[in-house]
């Protein structure tokens, strides 16, 4: 099936391709299209873009929609790697996970070195994957709450934890 969006690809549609991919369509074709494209001339499924069939929507980002529309937020590490996308993709007033800085400088860094959009796809793919790999630990290395936040560990002892661990 062809996928349509914007040009010019950044967090939201990189994240949405390597989803599109991996767990929805593995044999898709994109197609890049500027952002004033009449949908109404389009033949496939859009994403990203005013009017898509897939985009922001109720304060989420399109990864997140997709996600949601296809069944796939029983896997908690897309949920938890589609919050920390819609952060890097639309940062907010006043929190923000800390993975989503991160995850807009790489990708701004794609978007400035790699020009076409099918090549910025492939090269984001492994990157991607391994924030996916990410969320799986993270989910489930997370401690069950109590209710009571614990205490942070103080610098001495967060420097200390670190050189015990082999990361």
């Amino acid at each position: 099936m062809r996928w349509i969006t914007r040009q010019n690809l950044h967090i939201d549609r990189t994240a949405c391709a390597w989803l599109i991919r991996r767990s929805i369509d593995p044999d898709a074709v994109f197609m890049f299209v500027p952002a004033d494209t009449d949908l109404a001339t389009l033949d496939g499924h859009t994403f990203d873009m005013r009017g898509a069939e897939y985009s922001h929507e109720d304060g989420q980002c399109t990864f997140q929609v997709m996600v949601t529309r296809h069944g796939l937020d029983t896997d908690p590490a897309l949920v938890e790697m589609g919050r920390i996308i819609l952060d890097a993709d639309v940062p907010p007033s006043r929190t923000r996970r800390p993975e989503a800085s991160g995850i807009a400088a790489v990708i701004t860094g794609y978007q400035i070195t790699t020009s076409d959009d099918r090549e910025k796809i492939r090269s984001t793919a492994s990157f991607y994957e391994a924030l996916y790999a990410y969320c799986e630990t993270k989910i489930a290395t997370r401690p069950a709450s109590r209710g009571t936040p614990r205490p942070q560990l103080s610098y001495h002892r967060r420097v200390e934890a670190h050189l015990t661990t082999e990361e």
